[in-house]
């Protein structure tokens, strides 16, 4: 069954942990089809500890390795006393975020584009997950990588590379591309998107000397939403997190034309 919308089914902000994977690697596997020789497009991840601060990325400081000894020297470790720790429950939470490079082939440390799909704790207040996207965000954008950056979240603060004032209001819409280019740091290639239209083809950008490559986001949507299973929707209640008072409007008399919703009755 096909989503119902021309564009973001809005309802898949409450399942965006599956969308979100599945967005991912159909992006990945489509791009790889495209590029140019000496490129290819690997899925990414990091992992974000929230409750700690600051937020990073975790790597072990300290790696434990196998190693033999003697057995005398077994004796006198056994015989040191160790002090025994209080167990303190913390309020820890681990999120796994995923994104795609494209990479060099021969010399895959060399990252040529990143492509970030964002997600709700990207945008949400001042989280540890949003402070370390947006530490990312700025070394990409002040390095020598191509950042594209996809919103397609309702809920939570703005984060795309481009500041909000300097788009016009009828611009501003519920979902948003931003493409920050390596070779030109003083612009940014914004791509508006209202939740009554379909996803756009965006153009991807890779070396200098290469051509852009088309990226179908409406597809990709599509794919994602129809190997999901998402029959099971009930379209019949407003979405989460709640809709703007036109976007309501719009989605309530949407809905009732695709007979999801019953007609309002005539006084």
């Amino acid at each position: 069954m096909p989503s119902p919308f021309p564009g973001m089914d809005p309802y898949l902000e409450s399942e965006w942990g599956d969308i979100h994977l599945s967005f991912v690697a159909y992006v990945r596997n489509r791009l790889q089809k495209v590029l140019p020789a000496g490129l290819r497009a690997r899925g990414e991840q990091r992992l974000i500890i929230s409750g700690s601060d600051p937020s990073h990325q975790v790597r072990p400081d300290v790696e434990i390795s196998e190693w033999r000894e003697s057995t005398d020297r077994q004796i006198q470790l056994s015989q040191i006393a160790t002090a025994s720790p209080v167990l303190i429950e913390l309020p820890l939470e681990m999120e796994t975020q995923h994104y795609i490079e494209i990479r060099l082939a021969k010399s895959p440390h060399r990252v040529v584009t990143v492509i970030e799909v964002v997600s709700p704790s990207n945008k949400r207040g001042n989280s540890e997950s949003k402070r370390a996207y947006l530490q990312k965000q700025s070394c990409y954008v002040h390095g020598s990588v191509n950042l594209v950056e996809i919103d397609l979240i309702r809920k939570g603060e703005w984060v795309v590379a481009v500041p909000p004032d300097s788009i016009p209001m009828r611009m501003r819409t519920t979902y948003r591309v931003v493409v920050r280019r390596a070779s030109d740091k003083w612009n940014a290639e914004y791509y508006p998107i209202p939740l009554e239209s379909p996803l756009p083809v965006i153009n991807i950008p890779l070396r200098e000397f290469d051509e852009d490559v088309p990226l179908d986001l409406q597809s990709i949507l599509t794919a994602s939403y129809e190997d999901g299973a998402y029959d099971d929707i009930d379209y019949t209640i407003d979405p989460e997190p709640p809709l703007a008072a036109a976007d309501r409007k719009w989605i309530d008399q949407h809905l009732r034309k695709k007979g999801l919703r019953k007609a309002k009755k005539r006084k």
